[in-house]
């Protein structure tokens, strides 16, 4: 087994010992193998009810991904990655709104400028699903759940301002105060 990079630990060592709200349940979950040599995988739900996946409290849910190549890829045009993906339902007259996009996007531009993260090469996309019921289900009708796909480039392999930021994307786009004091300590990863 090759000898983990020093890079990918010291970006692995800037992601403990974060503090988030405690609807925003973290946990790590395996990477992506094909991607990347160097990858690690976190995965949130954002709940505001205390138990695991409540479909009551349920708001969302989110991925954090972090991939190194020691020799680089072009595309990144760095040596560092982070991919991330949001899902939130939101309120079905949003749906229709023609702004939707630009404005989820806006909040993770956002995110990254108010935590400091400095980034280049940030692309994605964000798509709006709306699911109609018929016949046989008695739910809510219709349902409309946005989703963004991102990834960007890190400008160093401290990448602690990153996790912050996605954190604080994800809770804003479950419709969530991101600034609510309410926080649960990471412990580790």
């Amino acid at each position: 087994m090759p000898e983990v990079p020093p890079l990918f630990l010291a970006s692995l060592d800037s992601l403990r010992n974060h503090r988030f709200r405690k609807e925003f349940r973290l946990q790590e979950i395996p990477a992506p193998k094909k991607i990347a040599p160097w990858a690690a995988a976190l995965a949130a739900e954002i709940n505001t009810t205390g138990a695991d996946m409540d479909p009551d409290g349920y708001r969302g849910e989110a991925r954090f991904v972090l991939l190194h190549d020691p020799d680089g890829q072009p595309a990144w045009n760095s040596t560092f990655r982070i991919v991330c993906h949001i899902s939130a339902p939101i309120e079905s007259d949003l749906g229709g709104d023609p702004f939707l996009g630009e404005v989820a996007w806006s909040w993770l531009t956002e995110a990254l400028s108010g935590h400091n993260a400095a980034y280049h090469s940030l692309n994605g996309t964000v798509t709006r699903q709306i699911d109609e019921t018929f016949r046989g289900l008695d739910l809510d009708g219709s349902r409309v759940t946005v989703e963004v796909r991102a990834s960007w480039s890190p400008s160093s392999e401290d990448v602690s301002d990153h996790l912050d930021a996605w954190a604080e994307f994800a809770c804003t786009t479950a419709g969530l105060d991101p600034h609510a004091p309410s926080i649960t300590p990471l412990d580790r990863l």
